[in-house]
């Protein structure tokens, strides 16, 4: 069996630091690595729609966006296909298939769409379906490309959970035809889920609390010195401080080695010879906030340069796009076919179905 991945975001805005630890950087890694025979990168359009239907430009204007951030962070196209969800037909009619697999009462326990629900202030009569339904729809991604790999958070694990269970309800009924996937889930637990700046679960724009990869040196700065929480309880330098919940240090458990170190902060070898002085005091916050705005400019600051070349050749971008959803469309489009197949609806394909139509009109007749 093949190692195929299959991964992607909703473009609702540029992708944010929480991204790139959380799975872009992931994704390099992994495309590089030589280990996969295909690699795929959805951008989620259709998925991005079932909650802002009422602003449809929106998820077009940062379907561009997305890509940017994608290229800016080492995601090469020769390698890894890069397609939009919404132009892929196959995936459209793979969900409504599996829709029928599915019940509501399934989808209501799902605790990810339980929790994005409440998030985002939805009552029960004023659910959009098409977001109810979005495990089923993430299933239809999955399958499509026949994905056995799915890199994902630990708070994706009930969707990609119910998505091998719609595979194995689909197998058990119309033969092994479907790929079962498996999650992927980052080796550090820190970049499993970043918080915002200010110590939110979540990074969110409409928080106000991202720090966005295509942001300017001095954005990144004014958002670590004017919002990122520490310790509210380390008032004076001397005072012992608490490094847990403490945003700046959980930033510096995932991006900082010990080489950032040697290079802007020699006081210290690593991180954890930082944490115990500041723990026991005479540490201030001015000091290690100054220390990770070093450690993200050197890691935002090449890739704010390589957006800065595509940025100036969209042709270039748009073209990667229509390519990757070029090949997307094929590859799709196979495992549909594949699925009719199973489930013997492939109509003017199957010409023994024509032979089962007469049999059953002869005994009819009987």
């Amino acid at each position: 069996m093949k190692n195929i991945i299959l991964t992607g975001d909703r473009p609702t805005g540029r992708l944010h630091l929480g991204h790139y630890v959380g799975s872009l950087k992931r994704r390099v890694e992994l495309q590089n690595s030589g280990k996969f025979d295909e690699i795929n990168i959805l951008i989620a359009d259709d998925q991005a729609l079932t909650d802002n239907a009422d602003d449809p430009g929106k998820i077009r204007d940062n379907i561009v966006n997305v890509v940017l951030d994608y290229l800016s962070v080492g995601i090469d196209p020769a390698k890894t296909t890069v397609c939009v969800q919404s132009a892929l037909p196959a995936l459209h009619a793979l969900t409504f298939y599996y829709l029928n697999l599915v019940t509501t009462a399934r989808l209501s326990r799902n605790p990810t769409i339980k929790a994005e629900i409440q998030m985002r202030g939805f009552s029960e009569e004023g659910l959009p379906a098409g977001f109810f339904t979005y495990p089923v729809s993430q299933t239809a991604d999955i399958t499509a490309f026949d994905a056995n790999v799915v890199p994902v958070g630990e708070d994706q694990l009930p969707m990609l959970e119910q998505a091998r269970e719609i595979v194995e309800k689909f197998n058990k009924i119309y033969g092994e035809t479907l790929v079962l996937p498996t999650a992927m889930i980052p080796e550090n637990a820190v970049q499993r889920r970043l918080p915002g700046v200010d110590g939110k679960a979540k990074m969110s724009k409409s928080l106000g609390n991202c720090i966005y990869l295509s942001d300017t040196a001095a954005a990144v700065k004014k958002q670590v010195n004017g919002k990122m929480y520490t310790d509210p309880l380390h008032l004076q330098i001397s005072d012992p401080g608490h490094t847990e919940g403490n945003v700046v240090f959980t930033y510096l458990d995932a991006l900082c080695t010990d080489a950032h170190f040697a290079e802007y902060l020699p006081d210290y070898a690593n991180l954890d010879e930082m944490k115990e002085h500041y723990r026991r005091g005479g540490l201030g916050d001015g000091v290690c906030k100054k220390f990770l705005i070093n450690v993200l400019e050197e890691t935002l600051s090449p890739i704010r340069t390589e957006r800065a070349k595509w940025e100036n050749d969209i042709g270039s971008v748009y073209d990667i796009i229509s390519a990757g959803t070029a090949k997307a469309v094929e590859r799709t489009n196979e495992t549909l076919a594949r699925v009719r197949r199973a489930m013997r609806i492939n109509y003017f394909e199957d010409r023994s179905i024509i032979k089962e139509w007469e049999q059953l009109l002869r005994n009819a007749g009987q």
